[in-house]
């Protein structure tokens, strides 16, 4: 019987409590890893981990990822208790949705900086301890909002449109060190957030998609598994879109 796809792996995964992030662990579970939950609310994020069987596969740590410190705390826990930092998933994210006209700067800040400088922060001081190591997989989480703008979001789709570009320029950085840095823009995910849509926002973006249904967050979590393991070992700076086919 062959082995799990992330046997004896350890990942890193921030905003991890709860949706697509918390999807993410379990698959990576299901494959032989042992999981570090990021997440800003330390209580949400210990109980996580106790879900996902606790200390043997997973443990949480509070982390801000705007805050340089709070990262390197959250990649020295993965070495601490696992002794190995093998994956990294930046994925933590807020939205502060509104027009251009009304948006205040510090809604366009607070997205910025979550998304843009956390993603900035996990992937650039986890390829500094891969590249001891000669080998790594890091997967940023970018948005169909950052391939083709939405209205209202001016703050995000800058953000998610970022975390493209800067995935693209770091896996050139470190591809010679055995780093792997890919991206996925998700489109329509069926999220506790997604669902709180008024039905005329939801039933307008449904309108867009070909497959004719939103994404379940274990969709996202399936493609995550495949940047993170050795079956896409010959692919990095690619940004596989996970959207039922809306906006090709």
């Amino acid at each position: 019987m062959s082995q799990p796809l992330l046997h004896n792996r350890t990942a890193v995964i921030t905003g991890a409590a709860q949706g697509i992030g918390y999807a993410i662990a379990e698959k990576f579970i299901e494959e032989g890893a042992r999981v570090v939950l990021g997440d800003l609310d330390a209580d949400t994020v210990k109980l996580a981990a106790e879900r996902l069987g606790g200390p043997d596969k997973a443990i949480g740590v509070r982390c801000n990822v705007t805050d340089s410190g709070d990262v390197d705390a959250l990649l020295q826990a993965a070495l601490d208790t696992y002794d190995s930092l093998d994956i990294m998933v930046n994925n933590a994210g807020i939205t502060r949705d509104a027009t251009m006209r009304t948006m205040t700067e510090e809604q366009f800040d607070q997205v910025i900086s979550v998304h843009l400088k956390g993603t900035w922060n996990g992937t650039r001081k986890a390829a500094a301890i891969m590249r001891e190591r000669k080998r790594g997989a890091i997967v940023n989480l970018s948005s169909l909002s950052g391939k083709v703008g939405l209205v209202g979001q001016t703050n995000y789709s800058a953000a998610k449109a970022g975390i493209v570009g800067l995935s693209k320029a770091a896996a050139k950085e470190v591809a010679h060190h055995g780093i792997r840095i890919n991206a996925i823009q998700p489109g329509l995910i069926r999220t506790p957030m997604t669902e709180a849509m008024p039905e005329k926002v939801w039933e307008q973006k449904m309108a867009e998609i070909p497959m004719g249904r939103a994404g379940e967050v274990s969709e996202i979590a399936s493609v995550a598994l495949f940047l993170a393991s050795d079956l896409s070992s010959y692919m990095t700076g690619t940004v596989l879109e996970v959207t039922g086919g809306r906006f090709m």
